[in-house]
């Protein structure tokens, strides 16, 4: 059965380690039939949670920027990949302002599966689980999430140093199997 497919990408540049992942997990998915759909949130608007509390009754921000759009997306995907850079080991900004900005609607994201994606410097892949805490922290607080996989793109420094690691292959055969 094809699924909805949508991957988040946190890289803030293009074709960068993480987002190098996204593409090779993007092939396999597509591969195996199902509908990918990929965001590059650097080229998105997405505005910092102010905490105003108005979402908690309407639920709707009252920013006025590209989250709702993306939230929409992630609502209705079957399959969600979070990926990004590990900066001081854990998630980039992007990708934590993109979470906090999911309190208008987050108990809509129900039964969904999720992948994550990292990319880091260190070659320590124990190292990344505080990164991947911050995400699990995420899927407790939806119904029904479960965590399908990780990837870790580890060792990978400049952009590019991932291209034919072992992560790369990972990445397209986890995409392929979803």
């Amino acid at each position: 059965m094809s699924k909805n497919v949508l991957i988040l990408s946190a890289s803030p540049r293009k074709e960068g380690n993480s987002d190098l992942l996204c593409g090779q997990f993007m092939l396999g998915a597509k591969e195996a039939s199902n509908r990918v759909e990929k965001i590059y949130l650097q080229d998105k608007t997405i505005g910092y949670c102010t905490g105003c509390g108005a979402c908690y009754v309407s639920h709707k921000c009252v920013q006025t920027d590209d989250m709702a759009e993306i939230l929409d997306k992630m609502i209705a995907a079957d399959v969600i990949v979070m990926a990004t850079p590990v900066y001081f080991y854990t998630m980039n900004a992007q990708m934590k302002t993109l979470i906090d900005r999911t309190v208008p609607r987050y108990q809509e994201i129900t039964d969904r599966e999720f992948y994550f994606i990292v990319a880091a410097a260190d070659s320590n892949k124990d190292a990344m689980e505080r990164t991947i805490d911050g995400f699990r922290g995420f899927l407790e607080c939806l119904n029904g999430a479960q965590e399908k996989g990780i990837i870790y793109g580890v060792g990978a420094w400049h952009k590019g140093d991932i291209v034919g690691s072992t992560a790369m292959k990972q990445a397209y055969e986890v995409g392929r199997k979803v």
